[in-house]
């Protein structure tokens, strides 16, 4: 195994068929309004988490929630969750300033995510 930091899963984000029915269902739930609020992305930050709602699933067509570790070498540990038999789902791509994620399978199919902030 490789020497690559987790800090474990701190973001989870959940496809939505209706974004403005969702986020007040979330708003009602955590109890705050969102730190980022879009057409195409709502999210909430608390106690150390990132709760993000996405609409149709996004570009990656999520089609069930996806949990991220957070990692400091996103390609080290992809090589690694590869090589242990996991198949990347979602190439590494910067989704904003400083900012890569990527998606892989594990053998039942399930779909984890990796996040790397520089």
């Amino acid at each position: 195994m490789t020497d690559v930091s987790n800090e474990g899963i701190k973001t989870v984000l959940h496809p939505v068929s209706d974004l403005a029915a969702a986020k007040a269902v979330y708003t009602a739930l955590l109890g705050i309004e969102p730190q980022a609020d879009s057409e195409y992305y709502v999210g909430y930050d608390l106690a150390g988490q990132h709760i993000g709602l996405v609409p149709k699933g996004g570009p990656q067509s999520v089609a069930s929630p996806v949990a991220y570790w957070h990692v400091s070498d996103i390609a080290a540990k992809l090589a690694e969750v590869t090589a242990a038999g996991g198949k990347v789902k979602d190439e590494p791509r910067e989704v904003g300033p400083g900012r890569t994620v990527a998606t892989f399978t594990d053998a039942d199919g399930n779909v984890l995510g990796l996040l790397e902030d520089k």
